[in-house]
C-alpha cells in the first residue's frame, strides 16, 4: 500500500514529527476481488473523512495491485469530479477547492501515476458547514451550505451567492434550521434535496432525527417524501432518486409520486456517500458516534438484532439484486467517511494538497487567447 502523509505507519507526519505507537494508526482491508472490479471498471475512488481532514484515493497499480493515496485537505466532506474526470472540487472548513489533472490525455508519470491532481483555486467561504457539492452541466459548482439552510454557489466577492432555499425556511440565516445536507442533480440542475426535518427554528432538527427525515423537489419547492431518518446523499441515477436513510442503514430508492422510500439493502454503519459505474453503488459507511446527534437511532437496534458490530469503509452494491458484492474497510483513527466519488478513466491518481511542497515546482502553462 502507497499513502502520502504516512497514516497507516510510523512516518513522518505533516509537521515533520516521527513517533512509534505500539500498533498501526490506520488499516485498509478490502474484500477478495475487490481491486480487480475496480480494475475492471477502469477506475478509481476517492473518498473524504472530516475527521482526519484527508482526501483519500483508492485504485490500482501497473502491476494490478491495491493504490492506497491520501492528501491532507482540511476538514473535507463534499467532493465532485467533472466528467472528463480532470477536474476535482472538495469542500474544506473554509474553503471549496479546485484541483486539476496536470498531465495530459494518456500521459502518466515515471511512477505510473495516470492523473496528477493540483490545486489551481480556492474560494473563500468561511465556515458554512458544507456538505454536498455537485457540478451543474455549465461546470458550475453547487453546494449545500448547511449553516444558512440553501443551496449556494461559490463568490469571487463574497463568502457565498444563495440559489435556493427551502419554503419553509422564513429567513437566511446562520441557524442550521433543518439541515440541509444532500443534493441530486437533475439533467444538470439542481433537482432534490435532503434535510434531517423541515424546522424552521435554530438548530430544530435535533428533535426530528428519528423520523422527521425528508426529501424536497427543487423544481417545485414540495416535500415529496417524509418520515425519514436522517436522509443523506440523494442522487439521480438512470431515472431513479437513490438515497441513504442512514439512521437505520438502509440504501435505497424514492418514489417520488407516492412519497415512499423502497430499502434495498442493509449496511451495518451510518450511511453517507454515494456514487455509480457498471451498475454497481458505492458507498460510504461510518461507525456512528456515542453523542447526541448519532445516538439513539433504529441503526443502533438493527445493528445489535443482527449482532454485528458498526464498519467504517466503503461497500459496493449490485444494483439488480441489492447483494452487497465487495467492501473495503478501515480501522483505526478514521471511523467517520462523508463523501465518495468515482474517477473513470484513472487507474492511479495523486493530489498535491493546498500546502504540499510540491506547488513551488509545479506550473503549468494555459493557451494565449486567439
Amino acid at each position: 500500500m502507497t499513502t502520502d502523509d504516512e497514516i497507516e505507519s510510523n512516518g513522518a507526519g505533516d509537521d515533520g514529527t516521527t513517533g512509534q505507537p505500539p500498533e498501526p494508526v490506520f488499516t485498509l482491508d478490502s474484500s477478495r476481488g475487490f481491486t480487480e472490479w475496480l480494475v475492471s471498471q477502469n477506475a478509481s475512488l476517492a473518498f473524504t473523512t472530516y475527521q482526519v481532514g484527508k482526501l483519500f484515493f483508492i485504485g490500482a497499480d501497473r502491476e494490478g495491485k491495491q493504490w492506497v493515496f491520501n492528501r491532507n485537505v482540511g476538514r473535507c466532506l463534499g467532493m465532485a469530479v467533472s466528467s472528463d474526470s480532470n477536474s476535482l472540487w472538495v469542500t474544506s472548513d473554509v474553503q471549496v477547492h479546485r484541483f486539476e489533472n496536470a498531465l495530459l490525455a494518456d500521459q502518466k508519470t515515471a511512477e505510473g501515476y495516470d492523473a496528477v491532481y493540483v490545486p489551481q483555486a480556492a474560494f473563500y467561504t468561511g465556515d458554512l458547514d458544507i456538505h454536498d457539492v455537485a457540478l451543474s452541466d455549465k461546470g458550475q459548482p453547487l453546494f449545500v451550505n448547511t449553516l444558512f439552510n440553501c443551496i449556494a454557489t461559490v463568490s469571487l466577492t463574497h463568502s457565498f451567492i444563495p440559489v435556493w432555499q427551502p419554503g419553509f425556511i422564513s429567513r437566511m440565516a446562520a441557524e442550521d434550521r433543518c439541515h440541509l445536507n444532500g443534493l441530486a442533480l437533475v439533467d444538470g440542475e439542481p433537482g432534490f434535496v435532503t434535510a434531517v426535518s423541515d424546522s424552521d427554528t435554530f438548530d430544530g432538527w435535533r428533535d426530528h432525527r428519528d423520523d422527521g427525515g425528508i426529501v424536497i423537489d427543487v423544481r417545485t419547492n414540495e416535500i415529496v417524501c417524509r418520515g425519514l431518518s436522517m436522509p443523506h446523499s440523494p442522487r439521480w441515477h438512470d431515472g431513479k432518486l437513490w438515497l441513504h436513510n442512514s439512521g437505520t442503514g438502509e440504501f435505497g430508492t424514492v418514489d417520488t409520486e407516492s412519497g415512499t422510500f423502497e430499502p434495498v439493502c442493509f449496511c451495518p454503519g451510518y450511511l453517507r456517500g454515494l456514487t455509480f459505474t457498471g451498475g454497481h453503488a458505492v458507498m460510504g459507511l461510518s461507525k456512528p458516534r456515542n453523542n447526541k446527534t448519532f445516538s439513539g437511532l433504529a441503526l443502533d437496534d438493527a445493528l445489535s438484532e443482527r449482532k454485528i458490530e458498526p464498519r467504517c469503509g466503503l461497500y459496493v452494491v449490485d444494483l439488480d439484486g441489492g447483494d452487497i458484492v465487495h467492501s473495503l474497510t478501515m480501522s483505526g483513527i478514521v471511523s467517520e467517511l462523508y463523501d465518495v466519488a468515482v474517477i473513470s478513466g484513472v487507474r492511479q491518481p495523486v493530489a498535491f494538497g493546498p500546502n504540499s511542497a510540491e506547488l513551488k515546482t509545479t506550473i503549468s502553462i494555459g493557451d494565449r487567447p486567439a
